[in-house]
């Protein structure tokens, strides 16, 4: 949406412009001013002022800023023009922004394909560590969880859901034109439970204030120029540059406070100790057993301990500083920006997190304006330290009159053998560092003006390092194994090198009303992953636990090194008629070595049209309709996320000796006849604007994954569990996005944006050949998303027996887990979306983003022991089954000597009486922050932030936190204060 003020008069040449540019009265730095069909620019300094000397008559001026609509101004015989960027202008969507389509880019009014962008200033309101939590809720289809609460720790990433059955599903990652595997090189056997299935994602190096822009393209049109590699989606990073003007500075400090979301309402010690007693009295037990501490006497029954607030309810905190320089010349520009983090962990103990991220950027243009030389590093080191157990699900099982952690004279309190003290496993503790190299060039020639030279260079490198050390004063000293024979220690080294080049040939030409864009060029990329792990035991000292040197006997769990090959070459053409009409052409041919060579090569392709209808003559004197688009898409794009070598029949080196020799034994048959997974990719989209106030946008998608990549089923004489291969299964991903954003308000001094989306996605298995039959048949069911677990159905309690019920499917009169497990669970989120808040008073800002989702989780009954034996439970288990309470909600308890009870307890935790409605609606955050006012000629300038993150949710679920896996430590809800200075 451009601003056009044209008046036929001339400006003499040489003539000299100066002016202020400013939004809302304050000024803004970094807007290019540029004089049209010329290389003519300059930036706005700290105080929005610009001066540029004009080259030709006729000029007219463009000022262009990220988050802005472009702004054209003829100069006319003016010589001072000043510009106020409005929040009308801002508020509905922005048609004139230009949008990084990655090898491309493109206005956003003219985009054929499915792209959404979050801005720096978005991210900016968020104290947020890692970049995936400020893209939380921010962009409709793309759903992130966190896999736990803990600092440094991995994510789930789904964009338009899950189109593969076995092989990966993670969109791909591009920072500044280098792809970013965020796949991770840990160690589940290492991490422990403290970081779930090894996630450990390498994105958390990354500082996100160092990112100047998010774009997500989700359909065909968006993602096929990347092939195969964009499959499952793209989600471009681009990082903050350097600006051409004076050398300034920035500085950011600000400090959190974190606390756990939310604690499950367990029983009190009084209430605890109640239902114990019945359970023995039920049992037909009068005298107490000698190990059943919490009621026989031995433990104080009146002490009360709340476990939760104890082990993993300690008060965080985070100190974040950073500082950034940049500036330049006409045609050089520079940035440097340092991030430092230190954050303490909630688990009880001295555990943290602490980060340092450097970045640059250096820009330089020839005097002639025909070269372009673009150079941005990324350097990142992190460093975690964690209990090597997550103490969550112990701090909802302790009995609550348990003992004293510590005995008076500071000691760890093993109360004569009574318990097994959980302070204790903080002994063992989890170490990992990662290190990052990003490095991500681009060199651009103008031969002519129609035609370009391009070559993308990229480099990338991570490295974790992580520890698990087990001293031996993790254990009872009474026990057998509290010698130091029993301190081991394990330690995973995970290396991955890539680098990229791709050549690109562009050529753009305007002929009358007619725009045509090519673009023709190659990708030529390696990536070598190289794996360690090892298990020691038997040290002589704690303090050598780390030099696995020092272990007496050393095992090699696993030692792994391979190579991954990727080529491919790639033609754009896209076509424009009048500005009107739009369509885009794409067609790519993938190489790729994790193929046999007889199936290596496979061609993807797409087309995308649009229409701007509003162009249209019947629209012409419109006074309701702003802007009006239609556009829609179709492709195929493919899928090689299986790992490497996987055609090739492989050995395994085993440390167990045969006969005083190592042995070698097959690890995978020899299959070349499996190629790639086919993803067909659909969708069509409607975006109107209304009265220059309202954008509303839909969009419905329609995506077929087939050729499924899966490992098929061997019969046990093999040798093998399965072979790589295709399956010809069906997965259907679709789903409606809509879009909504409205500027309510917008005077002088006050401006009111408002921008909502919702996804409606569904995802099932379309089709399976002999599922039933298959050794997926109790995990998958036709018609069903793949995420569905097959469980028990929950009848209720026998008002006669007591126990729980379950429905016998069979009718054989047993509740067997082969035939009876067959009610249904699906976890995929049935809706989900974000409101977002931006109001603007002067000097004052305030932003505030609201996230919800519709959907069933594990409730507080997950991982719970048999209701009555040494363990506590939820507050719920108070309505249990006795002769005066025949219709209660749960059985009677047991203290584990009723057979039947425990059986029945145990098919319980296994059925779907372990889920429950998980609705919720969370504040993810909020920020509120205040300008202080300068004098005109003052060159510093200040802001002040008060900024919060998931401060409260509204929900009706009952167990830990809805939006997360049941059982581990919860998000963390965050306050964060802080100020940046301007010099």
């Amino acid at each position: 949406m451009g601003l056009f003020c044209a008046t036929p008069l001339l400006a003499q040449t040489g003539k000299t412009v100066t002016g202020t540019v400013k939004e809302l009265q304050v000024p803004l730095v970094g807007v290019m001013v540029k004089e049209e069909g010329t290389d003519n620019s300059t930036f706005t300094d700290d105080n929005g002022n610009y001066s540029l000397t004009l080259q030709h008559d006729d000029a007219r001026l463009i000022f262009e800023q990220l988050d802005f609509p472009i702004r054209e101004e003829e100069v006319l015989n003016r010589s001072v023009i000043n510009v106020s960027f409005t929040q009308e202008e801002e508020g509905i969507q922005l048609k004139d922004v230009v949008v990084n389509a990655g090898y491309y880019s493109v206005k956003d009014k003219e985009r054929t394909g499915s792209i959404a962008r979050v801005t720096a200033k978005e991210i900016e309101n968020q104290p947020v560590n890692n970049v995936l939590d400020a893209l939380q809720g921010r962009v409709a289809g793309l759903e992130i969880t966190p896999t736990i609460g803990t600092a440094g720790g991995g994510y789930t990433i789904r964009l338009r859901g899950q189109n593969s059955i076995n092989a990966g599903n993670d969109p791909l990652f591009i920072i500044d034109g280098v792809p970013f595997d965020i796949g991770s090189s840990s160690s589940a056997t290492v991490s422990g439970s403290v970081i779930p299935s090894g996630k450990v994602n390498p994105l958390n190096t990354i500082d996100p204030q160092s990112i100047e822009s998010i774009e997500v393209l989700k359909d065909a049109d968006a993602t096929a120029i990347y092939g195969s590699r964009g499959a499952n989606g793209v989600i471009l990073i681009t990082t903050k540059k350097g600006t051409k003007n004076k050398t300034s500075f920035n500085v950011d400090f600000n400090s959190s406070i974190n606390h756990i979301t939310k604690y499950v309402n367990l029983l009190n010690t009084e209430k605890y100790i109640k239902l114990r007693k019945q359970a023995f009295s039920n049992d037909g037990i009068t005298t107490f057993p000698f190990n059943a501490y919490d009621v026989n006497g031995t433990w104080d029954q009146t002490r009360y301990t709340d476990w939760q607030r104890m082990l993993i309810g300690n008060i965080g905190s985070n100190q974040t500083a950073r500082f950034m320089v940049n500036g330049g010349s006409e045609y050089t520009s520079f940035m440097v920006g340092v991030n430092l983090v230190k954050e303490s962990s909630v688990y009880f103990g001295d555990f943290y997190y602490n980060k340092t991220s450097i970045y640059s950027n250096l820009n330089h243009t020839s005097t002639d304006k025909r070269f372009n030389f673009n150079l941005n590093t990324s350097f990142g080191f992190d460093r975690n330290k964690l209990p090597q157990t997550d103490l969550t699900r112990v701090s909802r099982s302790l009995a609550p009159n348990s003992p004293s952690i510590y005995t008076n004279d500071g000691r760890i309190n093993w109360e004569n053998n009574t318990w097994n003290n959980p302070i204790a496993a903080l002994e063992s503790v989890y170490n990992n560092k990662t290190y990052l190299l990003n490095l991500g060039s681009n060199l651009n020639y103008k031969i002519t003006d129609e035609l370009s030279a391009k070559i993308n260079l990229g480099f990338n490198q991570t490295e974790l390092t992580e520890f698990q050390i087990n001293p031996h004063t993790r254990l009872n000293p009474a026990s057998n194994a509290s010698s130091l024979e029993s301190s081991n220690s394990y330690q995973n080294l995970g290396k991955r090198n890539s680098w990229i080049i791709e050549p690109q040939l562009n050529f753009n030409k305007t002929f009358k009303e007619n725009k045509i864009d090519l673009s023709y060029g190659f990708t030529f990329s390696k990536a070598e992953t190289e794996d360690l792990s090892l298990y020691g035991f038997g040290f002589l000292d704690n303090s050598l636990l780390k030099r696995l040197s020092a272990a007496k006997t050393l095992r090699i769990l696993n030692e792994a090194n391979s190579f991954y090959n990727y080529m491919a070459t790639y033609l754009r053409i896209n076509y424009s008629f009048k500005n009107k009409y739009f369509i885009n052409l794409t067609g790519r041919r993938d190489g790729s070595s994790r193929f046999s060579p007889e199936n290596r090569f496979s061609n993807f392709g797409a087309v995308g049209a649009a229409w701007i209808f509003s162009k249209e003559n019947a629209f012409s004197n419109s006074n309701w309709l702003s802007f009006g688009k239609l556009r829609g898409s179709v492709g195929v794009t493919g899928n090689d996320q299986i790992g490497n070598y996987q055609y090739l029949d492989t050995y395994s080196i085993s440390d167990g000796l045969y006969e005083g020799n190592v042995s070698l034994n097959p690890s995978r048959l020899y299959n070349p006849n499996f190629s790639w997974e086919k993803n067909i990719k659909r969708e069509i989209a409607f975006e109107i604007d209304l009265f220059k106030k309202l954008h509303l946008e839909s969009s419905f998608y329609y995506n077929t994954s087939s050729n499924q990549l899966v490992g098929y089923s061997l019969p046990a004489t093999t040798g093998f569990n399965s072979i790589q291969a295709n399956l010809d299964a069906d997965v259907v991903n679709k789903g409606f996005e809509f879009l909504l954003s409205s500027n309510v308000i917008n005077s002088s001094h006050f401006s009111w944006n408002v921008n909502m989306q919702w996804t409606f996605p569904t995802t099932y298995l379309k089709k399976f050949p002999n599922l039933e039959t298959s050794s997926y048949r109790n995990l998958y069911q036709i018609g069903y998303p793949l995420s569905i677990y097959k469980f028990y159905k929950y009848t209720g309690v026998d008002s006669v027996t007591g126990l729980y019920t379950f429905e016998d499917f069979n009718k054989d009169g047993k509740i067997t887990s082969t035939d009876d497990k067959q009610a249904i669970v699906d976890l995929t989120p049935k809706w989900y979306g974000s409101l977002t808040n931006d109001m603007k008073y002067k000097n004052w800002n305030f932003n505030f983003t609201f996230y919800w989702s519709k959907k069933i989780a594990y409730n507080e009954w997950a991982g719970t022991s048999t209701m009555g034996t040494f363990n506590n439970m939820p507050i719920a288990s108070l309505d249990y089954w006795s002769v005066d309470n025949p219709n209660a909600s749960h059985q009677k308890p047991t203290s584990g000597t009723n057979a039947a009870a425990v059986s029945a307890s145990s098919q319980f935790k296994q059925s779907d009486a372990v889920f429950s409605k998980a609705d919720f609606i969370r504040l993810r955050n909020i920020a509120i922050s205040y300008q202080i006012p300068s004098k005109k000629d003052q060159s510093i300038k200040a802001k002040v932030y008060l900024q919060g993150m998931n401060l409260f949710t509204i929900t009706p679920f009952k167990g830990g936190d809805p939006e997360q896996t049941s059982g581990y430590l919860p998000p963390l809800k965050r306050l964060s204060i802080g100020t940046t200075i301007n010099f």
